[in-house]
């Protein structure tokens, strides 16, 4: 189903005498011009002018296209909650049920976002789906103090039944796992010193027990090498039992996990330890990789869109633009993401900029 049948679904917040322009004609201008690579609003009208013919394949534009601050207001005054639900509405008509879903979720800034100081520019939440590598939602925080409370709302609102959800330290939060089980998932969360008394008792745990590890233990190792860097990844997960007092109080905790990471550059070792807590029985193999996996969400995410879309630069800040227009770019990353051509997403972004036919199999897939 084509992006533009949920898009359909948004709200229209001009009054009803200043609609000049068709709002989803707007909202479809606005992705096909970001998936062609367009990074601002004159960008966008550019592109509009330059393209008309071609957009008017597939919606009218009766009174052609907007000047920029014409697409700016009206991109801007779009509410972030319904453009956020519609986009949800999209990609879980896209999701299949393979097993256990890995789901991941994590912040990150868009430093250019704010309008005058630096510590108020956005900071969005980014949900990623490992087997379809596709971005699942964004939403909005109040400033990265305030995502523990934005992360647990978006848990409350999101299909996530039969998942398991990987977050970092700062999210190992006991209502966290709570909100996470009565959702009908699992979860995996790295446990730090913000949850003291529960990292000091894993660490006691695991070193008392050695190498003879006890009944219901299971551990996996892997290896990882390239570019002169060797790092062995040792997984131990433990049941949690009635001694370990302060896991035990964590909602449905089945197991806790030490990794054990060891990397060699050259002639130089390091080694650190990192502890976690599960609702998973112990399974180390499948474990390994939800922790491993958690971190494609800054490699195939926040790292595209700040050095493909350039995210970090983008200087659009008034009303609701920055998180409309990032939401923009993660509905582009997840087409091209759909396309199967075998290029990268620089790539695929120069050729729905060349191609008119390959941005159209972008927006709407290849017919058979």
């Amino acid at each position: 189903m084509s992006f533009l049948q949920h898009f359909a679904e948004l709200p229209d917040p001009r009054s009803h005498i200043n609609r000049t322009y068709d709002l989803l004609d707007i909202v479809f201008l606005t992705v096909c011009a970001v998936l062609s690579g367009a990074e601002g609003w004159k960008d966008i009208e550019k592109f509009g002018h330059k393209k008309l013919a071609w957009l008017r394949q597939f919606r009218r534009f009766e009174q052609g296209i907007p000047v920029d601050d014409t697409i700016a207001r009206i991109i801007r005054a779009l509410e972030p909650e319904k453009m956020a639900q519609c986009f949800i509405n999209w990609v879980n008509a896209l999701r299949r049920q393979q097993g256990h879903q890995l789901i991941a979720i994590d912040g990150k800034t868009l430093r250019h976002s704010y309008n005058t100081e630096p510590k108020d520019a956005l900071h969005a939440i980014t949900v990623w789906l490992r087997e379809q590598s596709l971005v699942f939602s964004q939403s909005e925080s109040a400033g990265k103090k305030n995502e523990i409370q934005s992360v647990q709302a978006l848990i409350e609102m999101l299909e996530i039944a039969h998942a398991t959800v990987t977050l970092d330290a700062m999210h190992c939060q006991k209502r966290t796992a709570t909100l996470i089980r009565k959702r009908q998932a699992h979860y995996v969360l790295c446990v730090k010193d913000n949850q003291k008394g529960l990292h000091e008792e894993l660490q006691w745990w695991f070193d008392g027990f050695g190498e003879r590890l006890p009944e219901g233990a299971d551990t996996f190792v892997e290896t990882d090498t390239g570019h002169g860097r060797i790092e062995v990844r040792r997984y131990t997960q433990l049941p949690v039992t009635e001694q370990l007092t302060k896991a035990a109080t964590w909602t449905d905790a089945r197991s806790v996990i030490r990794v054990e990471r060891e990397r060699h550059i050259g002639d130089k070792r390091s080694c650190e330890k990192v502890y976690y807590i599960s609702s998973h029985a112990p399974n180390a193999a499948f474990i390994a990789e939800a922790i491993r996996s958690h971190w494609e969400v800054e490699n195939k995410a926040h790292w595209v869109l700040d050095v493909v879309y350039r995210e970090d630069d983008c200087r659009i800040r008034r009303g609701h633009g920055a998180f409309n227009v990032g939401l923009v770019r993660r509905l582009c990353m997840n087409l091209a993401r759909l396309h199967p051509a075998k290029d990268s997403m620089r790539g695929k972004l120069k050729d729905a900029a060349w191609d008119d036919s390959f941005r159209e199999q972008l927006l709407f897939g290849i017919n058979d």
